[in-house]
């Protein structure tokens, strides 16, 4: 049996939509801690050695290792959200962005892959009527359940469906 990669414009239009459906009303330093916990609780319960980063601009509102992570976790924390900072759109976008142009982040824009890192669990902390104020980002699972994670945790934090 072979498995075949998805259609990168289907992934990129399924992104695209995530971003546009995951909008905060508004988002401040409670909303950070709610949703930091949130997320901590959902690792846990799930066994994720994860790390978790929350940002508003340059601001480290949330942070929490997980059993099972590591410094280069915060690495890859700091990396990913610099994307997201950057282009206003999740790590997983743009690093599918990019593979579907057979490139690289480094190719296209002459990103230090030292300083950015377009892999998924980075997602823009967008607020209605104003944009994209901070970030969200998961790192210690395949960059698939790192997005997948940040993903269903914003969706339920929002109350729009649970978390898968």
């Amino acid at each position: 049996m072979t498995t075949t990669e998805p259609d990168p414009a289907a992934v990129l239009a399924q992104l695209d939509a995530e971003e546009a459906e995951l909008v905060f009303a508004a988002f401040d330093n409670d909303d950070a801690w709610r949703l930091g916990v949130q997320l901590v609780e959902a690792a846990r319960a799930g066994v994720l050695g994860v790390t978790i980063s929350i940002r508003r601009g340059t601001q480290r509102l949330f942070h929490a290792a997980l059993p099972g992570t590591c410094a280069d976790n915060d690495s890859w924390l700091d990396r990913k959200a610099r994307v997201v900072e950057r282009f206003g759109h999740s790590s997983f976008r743009m690093g599918t962005a990019c593979r579907a142009s057979g490139r690289s982040l480094e190719e296209i824009y002459g990103l230090e892959t030292a300083l950015y890192a377009a892999h998924g669990g980075a997602f823009p902390i967008t607020v209605g009527g104003t944009g994209v104020i901070g970030v969200v980002a998961v790192s210690g699972l395949p960059q698939v359940e790192d997005h997948a994670f940040v993903v269903a945790q914003v969706r339920r934090f929002l109350g729009l469906g649970a978390a898968a």
